[in-house]
């Protein structure tokens, strides 16, 4: 919590400003006037405000209080970004000059108080954040792009959101789409090759609200291949990565991909992750050797197609 005062000129008030964060909302209040200090005069009103850098969520409820004469008639205005002062609200303060306003946040802009005498509080600002939601599948077999829908709230069309990859330490745009009626998108990302994709839908923001940017959970690509399993024979021996192959080491084996790669499974709905343990196999149309652990994992039969990601 931070206090700042000053004197205005004339007049021998003292004005304090104090600005608190809680969950439920913002909070702004105006401490008591001291002991032996005059309350404001009905030509006068303070009003705690957010000074220049408060921001909330779109739709998150803020408080603003403050003092004048009391039995005022006290009217709470904002004037949104880009425009003129309009009234929202009102209220009458009370014996000891106190009033106070609770509003939702749904547009960037200045928020002020004005009493039937005609005295208006210094302007605070607060900026409204937007909110973007985005969804898309976890698992991705390698001949469908990925596809993100959701939404951008406040749900405004003709907003443009942006669709973006990491990739070599920073954030690539793939693909942007405008907002429809109610704030709806859709983006689509085609990989050239398996593996696991960050991605992230990003809004810039606009001078009615701040921007946002979400990130989505990790998606996985896959690519098919022809495997096999392998084990009772070869329990006891030495893989050709150094490890001995028993019936509960879950491996797989591979003929290039480098020792110790983690490679995931995606076969009839069901996921696995194993490491490159050894060399093969050696059937020409095969990718992929699952020792028996892995094969029991992935309920795999004795030959078929697994998608791998890698």
């Amino acid at each position: 919590m931070s206090t700042l005062r000053f004197n205005a000129r004339g007049a021998g008030l003292r004005l304090g400003l104090a600005t608190c964060m809680f969950t439920t909302g913002i909070v702004l209040a105006v401490p008591s006037s001291a002991a032996g200090e005059s309350a404001p005069s009905a030509a006068s009103v303070t009003m705690a405000g957010a000074g220049g850098s408060e921001r909330v969520s779109y739709g998150e409820r803020i408080r603003l209080a403050g003092r004048t004469a009391p039995g005022s008639l006290v009217q709470l205005e904002q004037a949104p970004t880009g425009r003129g002062w309009r009234a929202v609200s009102q209220t009458t303060s009370a014996a000891d000059g106190g009033y106070g306003f609770s509003v939702r946040a749904r547009r960037s802009g200045k928020w002020r108080a004005v009493t039937d005498a005609g005295a208006t509080s210094a302007a605070r600002r607060v900026t409204v954040e937007a909110r973007l939601e985005g969804r898309s599948r976890r698992n991705v077999l390698g001949v469908e792009p990925i596809r993100v829908k959701g939404r951008l709230v406040p749900g405004l069309g003709g907003r443009r959101v942006r669709l973006e990859v990491r990739s070599r330490g920073r954030w690539r745009l793939v693909d942007r789409a405008r907002t429809r009626a109610g704030g709806a998108y859709r983006v689509r990302f085609r990989p050239n090759a398996p593996g696991a994709y960050a991605l992230r839908v990003r809004f810039a923001g606009d001078r009615s609200y701040a921007g946002d940017a979400r990130r989505l959970p990790r998606v996985h690509v896959y690519t098919p291949g022809g495997a096999s399993w392998y084990g009772p024979g070869f329990y006891g021996n030495r893989t050709a990565c150094g490890k001995t192959l028993t019936g509960g080491v879950k491996g797989v084996a591979h003929r290039s991909l480098p020792c110790g790669t983690k490679v995931r499974f995606f076969y009839r709905g069901r996921t696995v992750t194993a490491r490159v343990i050894d060399r093969g196999p050696y059937h020409g149309s095969r990718s992929w050797d699952l020792t028996e652990a892995t094969k029991a994992a992935l309920r795999f039969g004795s030959t078929g197609t697994v998608w791998a990601a890698y």
